[in-house]
């Protein structure tokens, strides 16, 4: 059985709080105004009854 690289899991760990640390500040930077999420999309228009419709990209 292979040993566990734990410095490539650490890595990955550290990796993921950089980046969620770097959205929070590109939220702080949009300022309070903003409340959206970040997503500058309008609404989409109701699909029609007939039509099976995609899941929404999350």
């Amino acid at each position: 059985m292979a040993t566990p690289n734990y410095s490539y899991e650490k890595r990955q760990r550290e990796l993921a709080k950089k980046r969620k640390n770097e959205e929070k500040l590109q939220k702080k930077k949009q300022g309070p105004g903003s409340e959206d999420g970040g997503q500058d999309q309008e609404p989409a228009p109701p699909a029609e009854p007939g039509l099976a419709a995609p899941p929404p990209a999350a």
